[in-house]
């Protein structure tokens, strides 16, 4: 059996976890002063959660047709995730027009993202055993700088985000991409994250895969702990 020697872990859902719909329409609505009725902030919220507007949050229970084609390629480019999730966001109303674009500015800071409780404690372990950590990621941001302002940056060896590239996951050449980063072969390599599809890609290319399932951060204390187990 082949040493585990790196571990590419998947961002969202799997190291942190996004804040709640009503969290994140609270935040922007107090930053930007807007006063909403207490009621129509939580339907209002539920109504975002179930459009899939928070990048990280929910899957839309119905993709708008004029959004449907570029939903499947929107962790390509930059400009593409932000008017696809914009564009989600605007089939919910809002007091002011401009809320639809803070609310995507807002998914982007990092008090937006939680750590899961176990998150620390694994890289910082990795690291101590001079496992080679990389964060692969579908994503169509700069995810670093949350990172690094949850102290998390100081593990991480790599970070290969799908929208730097115009590729995302499942596709073989970005974890061919993460695993020339971590300088491993792909036999050397463990892919941990929580879409058995996109992650689960790492396999194709003789990467191990362990998955971890996408709940709060509340409910899944210890979900990263497996990880030491199969290493070094």
């Amino acid at each position: 059996m082949t040493t585990i020697k790196g571990v590419l872990f998947d961002f969202s859902g799997t190291l942190l976890r996004i804040e709640p719909a009503e969290t994140w329409l609270r935040a922007v609505l107090a930053a930007s002063g807007t006063a909403m009725d207490e009621a129509e902030i939580v339907r209002r919220a539920g109504e975002l959660d179930r459009a899939g507007a928070l990048p990280g949050g929910s899957s839309p229970v119905e993709i708008p047709a004029e959004l449907a084609d570029r939903w499947e390629i929107r962790d390509r480019a930059a400009a593409c995730h932000r008017a696809v999730y914009t564009g989600l966001a605007r089939q919910v109303p809002l007091p002011r027009p401009e809320l639809h674009d803070a609310l995507y500015e807002r998914h982007m800071t990092a008090e937006a993202w939680h750590p899961y409780p176990d998150t620390a404690g694994v890289l910082a372990e990795l690291h101590r055993r001079d496992i080679r950590i990389g964060v692969l990621s579908n994503i169509g941001w700069d995810l670093r700088p949350v990172l690094r302002a949850h102290g998390l940056d100081r593990y991480v060896d790599s970070c290969v985000l799908s929208y730097e590239h115009g590729i995302q996951k499942p596709d073989r050449e970005l974890f061919a991409l993460a695993c020339r980063e971590l300088a491993l072969d792909p036999a050397q390599v463990l892919m941990v994250g929580d879409d058995r599809t996109a992650d689960g890609g790492a396999t194709a290319l003789g990467c191990a895969y362990l998955p971890v399932d996408h709940l709060p951060v509340d409910r899944r204390p210890d979900g990263l702990r497996p990880v030491l187990d199969l290493v070094g």
